[in-house]
């Protein structure tokens, strides 16, 4: 297979909703899959075998939903415009609304009586360490305030959407639930469904789905009439595939060895840049030092790798490899399918990684492989 390629395995792909299901039909909460994440259309028949509904966050995300994946979508925006409206009520069961005025803008289009109307609220409290993915910082455009909100919801508002978490772990969601409630338990008389949002990591090794559950289930006891809904979207693309690329050249300054690849981390991993966090490398160790050269073979060889784009910071940390790379040697980054394929850009018209299924019986499938057309067309 020509790199660069992202490789989708789908045994690791029902491992994960296998467990995501297992979660659901224990805790009596429906979780859906969140588009922002992951949206490979194609895989979406595997999909369906385990879950039923998605959750979009622009009209064109909605459409997906119903047409790709077969059913409407639950839609949440920061903010809804009268051109992109229409369409989202055409393909949404349900519409969150991120702020009182938006309600107040919208609630009387044509035919969104038939649709599921909530609101985006904001606990004012998250465990998320980075400010960038931090949805209930100070000053976040986010959701609605406790204090904002009127004693009495209006009448066709039947749900709360709150998102506080980022790759969290349950015992983030028990606590981050305490405060939930001490604000919005007063409203919940008022609702018939309450969605936790994302980041919710639950096939992440360690995770404690044990707490998870018990912890829904809880809450259900608490509040029997209020449906739960949860919106992962890492959950369940989490450790299913690598991004497998090649060396390009190698090229040295000042005692630093920097391997160029034929992928780019702004182009195909931006995450890595934004967040920022080191991926992990196929049979290499991240080490932090000033990445000088070496050819102690009893310590390894090091390297910077660096993306095949004109940005200067398109590079990413020091790595020790046991060999010294050589020009098309395959360099795999491991757990790079959520959040990558979504965000990825055309930026220097770097040559775009295809997207290729592993099947459970081995065999690959080239779901998507990319082409000047793209480029071009894009610039249209």
């Amino acid at each position: 297979m020509q790199t660069p390629y992202y490789l989708l395995e789908e045994t690791k792909l029902r491992r994960n909703l296998a467990l995501i299901q297992d979660v659901a039909d224990r805790s009596g909460a429906e979780i859906i899959l969140a588009f922002k994440a992951f949206a490979l259309w194609k895989t979406f028949p595997i999909f369906r075998e385990y879950i039923s509904h998605t959750t979009a966050s622009s009209a064109d995300e909605a459409r997906l939903a119903l047409e790709e994946f077969g059913s409407p979508a639950h839609t949440y925006s920061p903010a809804y415009t009268e051109q992109d409206f229409p369409e989202i009520l055409r393909c949404s069961s349900h519409i969150t609304f991120n702020s009182l005025a938006q309600y107040r803008r919208f609630c009387h289009t044509p035919g969104i009586e038939r649709l599921s109307l909530g609101l985006r609220v904001n606990p004012e409290y998250s465990e998320i360490a980075t400010d960038l993915y931090n949805p209930c910082a100070p000053g976040s455009r986010f959701g609605v305030l406790a204090s904002d909100l009127p004693e009495t919801l209006p009448l066709d508002i039947k749900g709360f959407h709150i998102h506080n978490h980022c790759e969290s772990g349950a015992d983030a969601f028990a606590r981050t639930l305490a405060h939930i409630e001490e604000r919005f338990a007063r409203w919940f008389p008022q609702l018939e469904w309450i969605n936790f949002g994302g980041g919710h990591l639950m096939t992440r090794e360690g995770y404690d789905v044990e707490l998870l559950v018990r912890t829904l289930r809880q809450f259900h006891e608490r509040h029997p009439h209020l449906r739960m809904i949860l919106e992962p979207g890492s959950a369940f693309a989490w450790q299913t595939g690598p991004l497998v690329a090649s060396v390009v050249d190698v090229v040295e300054n000042h005692g630093i060895r920097t391997a160029i690849l034929d992928v780019s981390f702004t182009c195909h991993m931006p995450d890595c840049l934004e967040m920022p966090y080191h991926p992990e490398v196929r049979g290499a160790q991240l080490v932090d030092d000033d990445g000088a050269a070496s050819a102690d073979a009893a310590t390894g060889y090091r390297y910077r790798l660096g993306g095949n784009s004109c940005l200067s910071g398109d590079f990413m940390g020091t790595w020790l490899f046991e060999r010294p790379l050589e020009v098309g040697q395959q360099i795999v980054f491991e757990d790079m399918i959520h959040y990558t394929t979504v965000k990825t850009t055309l930026f220097n018209g770097v040559h775009h990684p295809s997207i290729v299924l592993q099947k459970t019986d081995g065999s690959l499938q080239v779901l998507r492989h990319f082409t000047y057309e793209d480029y071009r067309n894009r610039m249209d």
